[in-house]
């Protein structure tokens, strides 16, 4: 079955901006945030992937890229990642 990707992108133009989610089609997604098909990410493209997060279980990824959207979560990353 399909892996469920937890990511995080980084502005080209502006590399203190990120914006951290989660697909099933990572090349998909990075187009649509490129294109400008994502409301939240459509300033500040174009956008490059920083990490990513593979799990089998949608769960799991889900409670993890929520995670990262934390104030300790957004640490980790910028510590980590």
């Amino acid at each position: 079955h399909a892996h469920h990707c937890v990511y995080i992108l980084v502005s080209e133009p502006s590399p203190d901006r990120r914006y951290t989610g989660c697909t099933t089609d990572l090349a998909g997604r990075l187009t649509k945030h490129n294109e400008g098909g994502v409301p939240h990410t459509a300033k500040c493209r174009p956008w490059r992937i920083e990490a990513v997060v593979r799990f089998s279980d949608r769960d799991r990824a889900r409670a993890f890229e929520a995670y990262l959207k934390t104030g300790s979560g957004r640490e980790f990353a910028r510590r980590h990642f």
